[in-house]
Protein backbone atom coordinates (compact mmCIF):
# COMPACT_ATOMS: atom_id res chain seq x y z
CA UNK A 1 0.00 0.00 0.00
CA UNK A 2 3.15 2.38 -0.20
CA UNK A 3 3.14 2.94 3.04
CA UNK A 4 6.81 2.39 5.46
CA UNK A 5 6.75 -0.22 7.59
CA UNK A 6 10.35 -0.38 8.63
CA UNK A 7 13.52 1.29 7.88
CA UNK A 8 16.89 -0.61 7.88
CA UNK A 9 20.47 1.09 8.03
CA UNK A 10 23.97 0.25 7.38
CA UNK A 11 26.42 2.44 9.23
CA UNK A 12 30.31 2.31 9.98
CA UNK A 13 30.96 0.69 13.20
CA UNK A 14 31.64 -0.12 15.87
CA UNK A 15 27.72 -0.09 16.96
CA UNK A 16 25.25 -1.77 18.43
CA UNK A 17 22.66 -3.16 16.83
CA UNK A 18 20.78 -4.47 19.70
CA UNK A 19 19.97 -0.92 20.72
CA UNK A 20 20.47 0.79 17.50
CA UNK A 21 23.26 2.67 18.95
CA UNK A 22 26.31 4.18 17.20
CA UNK A 23 29.09 4.06 19.62
CA UNK A 24 32.00 5.37 18.29
CA UNK A 25 32.15 7.59 14.76
CA UNK A 26 36.03 8.71 14.06
CA UNK A 27 34.54 11.36 11.70
CA UNK A 28 31.19 12.34 13.18
CA UNK A 29 32.51 12.51 16.64
CA UNK A 30 29.24 14.16 17.70
CA UNK A 31 27.47 11.09 17.23
CA UNK A 32 29.78 8.69 19.92
CA UNK A 33 27.08 6.83 21.77
CA UNK A 34 24.86 8.09 19.75
CA UNK A 35 20.77 6.39 19.80
CA UNK A 36 20.12 6.62 15.75
CA UNK A 37 17.84 3.98 15.31
CA UNK A 38 15.75 5.11 18.34
CA UNK A 39 15.73 8.40 17.48
CA UNK A 40 14.66 7.79 14.09
CA UNK A 41 12.39 5.11 15.01
CA UNK A 42 10.59 8.20 17.35
CA UNK A 43 10.24 10.41 14.06
CA UNK A 44 8.86 8.09 11.54
CA UNK A 45 6.85 5.90 13.80
CA UNK A 46 8.00 2.96 12.71
CA UNK A 47 10.67 0.09 13.27
CA UNK A 48 14.06 1.08 13.00
CA UNK A 49 17.26 -1.40 12.39
CA UNK A 50 20.87 -0.73 11.94
CA UNK A 51 23.61 -3.02 11.68
CA UNK A 52 27.76 -2.73 10.20
CA UNK A 53 27.77 -1.70 6.36
CA UNK A 54 30.04 -4.45 6.13
CA UNK A 55 28.19 -6.65 7.79
CA UNK A 56 24.66 -5.81 5.78
CA UNK A 57 27.13 -6.04 2.66
CA UNK A 58 27.96 -9.63 3.61
CA UNK A 59 24.08 -9.69 4.01
CA UNK A 60 23.10 -8.47 0.58
CA UNK A 61 25.94 -10.78 -1.34
CA UNK A 62 23.86 -13.91 0.80
CA UNK A 63 20.23 -13.15 0.30
CA UNK A 64 20.81 -11.44 -3.27
CA UNK A 65 24.33 -11.78 -5.11
CA UNK A 66 27.00 -13.77 -5.18
CA UNK A 67 26.53 -16.07 -2.20
CA UNK A 68 22.98 -16.85 -3.06
CA UNK A 69 22.35 -20.45 -2.04
CA UNK A 70 24.85 -20.67 0.37
CA UNK A 71 23.95 -20.93 4.04
CA UNK A 72 27.24 -20.37 5.38
CA UNK A 73 29.52 -17.39 3.80
CA UNK A 74 32.40 -15.03 4.69
CA UNK A 75 32.41 -11.73 2.83
CA UNK A 76 35.52 -9.72 2.72
CA UNK A 77 35.25 -6.20 1.21
CA UNK A 78 38.95 -4.81 1.04
CA UNK A 79 39.00 -1.36 0.06
CA UNK A 80 40.60 1.64 2.60
CA UNK A 81 39.82 -0.44 5.30
CA UNK A 82 38.67 -4.23 5.51
CA UNK A 83 35.53 -5.26 6.62
CA UNK A 84 33.55 -8.31 6.90
CA UNK A 85 30.32 -10.18 7.31
CA UNK A 86 29.56 -13.55 8.05
CA UNK A 87 26.43 -15.88 7.41
CA UNK A 88 26.48 -19.36 9.75
CA UNK A 89 23.59 -21.57 8.96
CA UNK A 90 21.79 -18.70 7.17
CA UNK A 91 21.85 -16.47 10.19
CA UNK A 92 23.94 -12.95 10.40
CA UNK A 93 27.02 -13.40 13.12
CA UNK A 94 26.43 -10.60 15.26
CA UNK A 95 27.78 -12.04 18.59
CA UNK A 96 26.71 -11.36 22.69
CA UNK A 97 27.28 -7.50 21.83
CA UNK A 98 26.36 -6.87 18.13
CA UNK A 99 30.06 -6.37 17.65
CA UNK A 100 30.98 -10.43 15.86
CA UNK A 101 32.11 -10.35 12.11
CA UNK A 102 35.03 -7.39 12.95
CA UNK A 103 37.15 -9.31 10.24
CA UNK A 104 39.62 -6.41 9.24
CA UNK A 105 41.01 -6.46 12.72
CA UNK A 106 41.94 -9.85 13.38
CA UNK A 107 45.42 -9.59 14.65
CA UNK A 108 47.84 -11.58 12.67
CA UNK A 109 51.30 -9.91 13.75
CA UNK A 110 51.12 -8.12 16.99
CA UNK A 111 54.23 -6.53 15.88
CA UNK A 112 53.04 -5.41 12.45
CA UNK A 113 52.37 -2.22 11.29
CA UNK A 114 49.85 0.23 13.14
CA UNK A 115 46.37 -0.06 11.86
CA UNK A 116 43.73 2.86 11.88
CA UNK A 117 42.01 2.16 14.85
CA UNK A 118 45.03 2.72 16.67
CA UNK A 119 46.02 -1.46 17.42
CA UNK A 120 49.26 -3.47 15.36
CA UNK A 121 49.30 -6.15 13.25
CA UNK A 122 45.56 -6.47 12.03
CA UNK A 123 44.46 -8.03 8.75
CA UNK A 124 43.76 -4.00 7.82
CA UNK A 125 47.30 -3.18 8.63
CA UNK A 126 48.67 -5.20 5.41
CA UNK A 127 46.15 -6.04 3.39
CA UNK A 128 44.18 -2.68 2.82
CA UNK A 129 44.77 -0.38 -0.18
CA UNK A 130 46.98 2.74 2.35
CA UNK A 131 48.33 -0.50 3.80
CA UNK A 132 49.54 -1.45 0.52
CA UNK A 133 50.50 2.03 -0.69
CA UNK A 134 52.25 2.77 2.99
CA UNK A 135 54.16 -0.07 2.28
CA UNK A 136 55.86 1.18 -0.88
CA UNK A 137 56.39 4.36 0.51
CA UNK A 138 58.31 3.29 3.61
CA UNK A 139 60.40 0.60 0.76
CA UNK A 140 61.16 3.28 -1.25
CA UNK A 141 62.62 5.34 1.26
CA UNK A 142 64.55 2.50 2.75
CA UNK A 143 66.38 2.38 -0.71
CA UNK A 144 64.85 -0.24 -3.01
CA UNK A 145 64.19 1.43 -6.49
CA UNK A 146 60.56 2.05 -8.53
CA UNK A 147 58.87 3.91 -10.94
CA UNK A 148 56.71 5.36 -8.18
CA UNK A 149 58.09 8.28 -5.99
CA UNK A 150 57.34 8.34 -2.30
CA UNK A 151 54.23 10.07 -1.82
CA UNK A 152 51.90 10.71 1.46
CA UNK A 153 48.75 10.51 -1.21
CA UNK A 154 49.96 7.14 -2.86
CA UNK A 155 47.27 5.34 -3.54
CA UNK A 156 46.90 1.58 -4.38
CA UNK A 157 45.27 2.01 -7.86
CA UNK A 158 48.61 3.66 -8.91
CA UNK A 159 50.80 0.99 -7.31
CA UNK A 160 48.85 -1.22 -9.31
CA UNK A 161 49.38 0.30 -12.19
CA UNK A 162 53.32 0.14 -11.69
CA UNK A 163 52.43 -3.31 -11.07
CA UNK A 164 51.26 -4.11 -13.91
CA UNK A 165 53.95 -2.15 -16.03
CA UNK A 166 56.27 -4.58 -14.07
CA UNK A 167 57.98 -2.79 -10.99
CA UNK A 168 58.81 -5.17 -8.75
CA UNK A 169 58.37 -3.05 -5.75
CA UNK A 170 55.25 -2.53 -6.52
CA UNK A 171 54.18 -6.33 -7.52
CA UNK A 172 56.10 -7.61 -4.40
CA UNK A 173 53.99 -5.08 -2.24
CA UNK A 174 50.64 -6.74 -4.01
CA UNK A 175 52.29 -10.29 -3.27
CA UNK A 176 52.82 -9.32 0.56
CA UNK A 177 49.38 -8.28 0.82
CA UNK A 178 48.44 -11.50 -0.42
CA UNK A 179 50.35 -14.01 1.65
CA UNK A 180 48.70 -11.95 4.79
CA UNK A 181 45.56 -12.04 3.27
CA UNK A 182 45.85 -15.75 2.65
CA UNK A 183 47.06 -16.51 6.58
CA UNK A 184 44.03 -14.38 7.61
CA UNK A 185 41.38 -16.45 5.77
CA UNK A 186 42.91 -19.91 6.82
CA UNK A 187 41.74 -18.38 9.76
CA UNK A 188 38.37 -17.75 9.13
CA UNK A 189 38.24 -20.95 7.23
CA UNK A 190 39.09 -22.65 10.74
CA UNK A 191 36.65 -20.44 12.70
CA UNK A 192 34.07 -20.37 10.34
CA UNK A 193 34.20 -22.93 7.73
CA UNK A 194 32.13 -21.39 5.05
CA UNK A 195 31.32 -22.71 1.66
CA UNK A 196 31.93 -19.36 0.22
CA UNK A 197 34.26 -16.69 0.36
CA UNK A 198 33.13 -13.20 -1.38
CA UNK A 199 36.02 -10.67 -1.88
CA UNK A 200 34.37 -6.99 -2.35
CA UNK A 201 35.88 -3.49 -2.59
CA UNK A 202 38.31 -1.74 -4.49
CA UNK A 203 41.62 -3.50 -3.81
CA UNK A 204 40.13 -6.88 -4.71
CA UNK A 205 39.57 -5.42 -8.24
CA UNK A 206 43.57 -5.95 -9.07
CA UNK A 207 42.70 -9.56 -9.81
CA UNK A 208 45.85 -12.01 -10.15
CA UNK A 209 47.92 -9.38 -8.35
CA UNK A 210 46.40 -10.27 -5.15
CA UNK A 211 44.97 -13.16 -5.61
CA UNK A 212 47.53 -15.83 -6.84
CA UNK A 213 49.86 -14.90 -3.81
CA UNK A 214 46.72 -14.95 -1.79
CA UNK A 215 46.14 -18.73 -3.03
CA UNK A 216 49.46 -19.92 -2.26
CA UNK A 217 49.12 -18.72 0.97
CA UNK A 218 45.94 -19.89 1.49
CA UNK A 219 47.07 -23.19 0.48
CA UNK A 220 49.57 -23.47 2.77
CA UNK A 221 48.06 -22.31 5.64
CA UNK A 222 45.00 -23.40 5.50
CA UNK A 223 44.99 -25.87 8.83
CA UNK A 224 43.48 -28.91 6.91
CA UNK A 225 43.01 -28.98 3.53
CA UNK A 226 39.52 -30.00 3.84
CA UNK A 227 38.51 -26.97 4.12
CA UNK A 228 39.23 -26.40 0.71
CA UNK A 229 37.31 -29.08 -0.72
CA UNK A 230 33.97 -27.55 -2.96
CA UNK A 231 35.03 -24.14 -1.83
CA UNK A 232 33.73 -21.18 -3.82
CA UNK A 233 35.88 -17.99 -4.25
CA UNK A 234 34.27 -15.02 -5.40
CA UNK A 235 33.50 -11.54 -6.70
CA UNK A 236 30.95 -9.89 -5.03
CA UNK A 237 28.10 -8.91 -7.41
CA UNK A 238 26.53 -6.13 -5.93
CA UNK A 239 29.11 -3.46 -6.25
CA UNK A 240 27.91 0.14 -4.72
CA UNK A 241 24.46 -1.11 -3.98
CA UNK A 242 25.50 -3.47 -1.14
CA UNK A 243 25.05 -1.67 1.91
CA UNK A 244 21.66 -0.17 0.80
CA UNK A 245 20.39 -3.92 -0.01
CA UNK A 246 21.55 -5.31 3.09
CA UNK A 247 19.74 -2.46 4.89
CA UNK A 248 16.84 -3.77 2.89
CA UNK A 249 17.58 -7.44 3.32
CA UNK A 250 17.91 -6.57 7.32
CA UNK A 251 14.84 -4.73 7.67
CA UNK A 252 12.77 -7.70 5.77
CA UNK A 253 14.42 -9.81 8.13
CA UNK A 254 13.43 -8.51 10.93
CA UNK A 255 10.30 -7.98 10.10
CA UNK A 256 9.75 -11.74 8.93
CA UNK A 257 9.45 -11.32 5.38
CA UNK A 258 11.19 -13.00 3.12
Amino acid sequence: NGEVSAIGIASPGPLDPHTGTILATPNIPEWQNFPLAPNLSKHFNVQVYLDNDANLAGLAEWKFGAGKGHSNLVYLTISTGIGGGVIVHDRLLQGFRGLGGELGHMIIDPEGPPCGCGKNGHVESFCSGPAIARYVNERIRAGETSTLQPDVNLSAAQVADAARAGDSLAISAFARAGYYLGISVANFLAIFDPSILIFGGGVSQVGDLLFKPFEESLRKHTFHPHYLDNLTIAKAALGDDAGLLGALALARLKMGAQ
